[in-house]
């Protein structure tokens, strides 16, 4: 595996799930296949649980880790092409990747959307420089439009704590201060539709669209009470406007409702539904305090899986080398 950025990367899901179980029994089972290897993760943006989990992963295979947190210790870097460098930015990123490329054996990126122009952002256009001129097999850690890595820990979650054959499974926007990306729910809709044993409804105000190509088959509700009719698990995340239906309003908050956060009466619509959230969460704004403290939240198994599901990634590009 060269590169790891969608659900087709993996390969066949069952054999991932599977090895990630194993994982989970074993940690430090592959703990050869790091010795004398060198992970780089490299961060645009902050980061708490895909920093800590992606950092013990690789120790847990045995590598060295190298963290680089660009504009915060290094040379600011410049990532367009053209552009009169005469501002603040010492570095050019076409220079700086082969250079990190040369210290190490993977390359781990996490970089945001701009969301102020949607083609730039869908293109990709940060990481994919990063596969084009590092030399190394990288994998994303987040990026402008897709979270792979935390995807693959929520199928895990919900493998582990499913309690039919085939549940329901709801991806919910819910109110935000700010204006977020749409990774997680672009990845979370992307890996529940190749799960196949999943019944995917995703749940939004009009306007407030995913790209198709990440919606694939779910089913798409608008009537929020409708959606959680005997759901399973609850998937609560807020996503800035797509820009599906009108591009002018890609990036922006074009939705303030607060009847769309995830409360005590929300849950009681589900069959006994479980709490869902990629972390972190606007307490009272996603979701109440007491949906998230309720025996039926899984957030911190679900933060606990993300070392799982980096763990079988990293450990297939090293078997790749």
């Amino acid at each position: 595996m060269k590169s790891f950025i969608n659900v087709q990367d993996i390969g066949p899901l069952d054999k991932a799930m599977a090895e990630a179980f194993e994982i989970k029994n074993d940690r430090y089972k592959y703990q050869h296949l790091g010795k004398n290897k060198t992970l780089m993760m490299i961060f645009f943006n902050n980061s708490l649980r895909t920093r800590l989990s992606t950092q013990k992963a690789a120790m847990n295979l045995g590598m060295n880790v190298i963290v680089l947190d660009v504009n915060a210790g290094a040379w600011k870097l410049e990532t367009e092409r053209g552009v009169i460098m005469d501002g603040d930015k010492s570095e050019h990123l076409l220079e700086a990747i082969p250079v990190m490329g040369c210290y190490c054996d993977l390359i781990g990126v996490r970089s945001f959307a701009g969301l102020t122009d949607r083609e730039y952002d869908y293109a990709e256009t940060v990481l994919q420089q990063f596969i084009k001129y590092s030399g190394r097999p990288v994998f994303a850690m987040e990026t402008a439009t897709v979270h792979p890595l935390q995807a693959f820990a929520d199928l895990i979650t919900i493998e582990e704590h499913k309690t039919v054959e085939r549940p329901k499974v709801v991806l919910t926007w819910a109110p935000h201060c700010r204006a977020l990306p749409q990774a997680v729910p672009n990845s979370f809709a992307e890996w529940m539709n190749a799960a196949e044993d999943v019944d995917l409804v995703i749940t939004h105000p009009k306007g407030y669209e995913l790209d198709p190509k990440f919606v694939g088959n779910a089913r798409v509700e608008y009537d929020q009470r409708k959606a959680f009719e005997g759901a399973d698990f609850i998937y609560a995340k807020n996503w800035s406007n797509p820009g599906v239906t009108n591009l002018a309003d890609y990036g922006k908050i074009t939705c303030e409702d607060r009847s769309w956060t995830v409360d005590t009466e929300h849950m009681s619509w589900t069959n006994n539904g479980k709490f869902m959230h990629c972390l972190p969460v606007r307490r009272n704004l996603i979701v109440t305090d007491d949906v998230i403290e309720s025996p039926n939240s899984l957030v911190i198994p679900e933060a606990a899986n993300r070392e799982i599901s980096c763990s079988v990634v990293i450990k297939r590009m090293l078997e790749a080398l």
